[in-house]
């Protein structure tokens, strides 16, 4: 889990209404999304069964 400093913006009735991060947490959390984000792609790719290339196949393909 990444420990977060977040700061609050409040509205006259003190309801929250935005949040204030600092770059290196905002960053983090990109990050952090990301590799979710391959995991579920990952997760996607295996209940489906598709065919299994190789990496370096993959990556001639796309041309890279």
């Amino acid at each position: 889990m990444i420990a977060i400093k977040e700061k609050f913006i409040v509205d006259e009735k003190g309801n929250k209404t935005d949040v204030v991060l600092p770059i290196e947490d905002y960053e983090k959390l990109l990050n952090e999304l990301e590799d979710i984000e391959d995991v579920k792609v990952y997760d996607n790719a295996k209940m489906k069964n598709d065919e299994v290339i190789p990496f370096e196949d993959a990556m001639k393909e796309i041309g890279l």
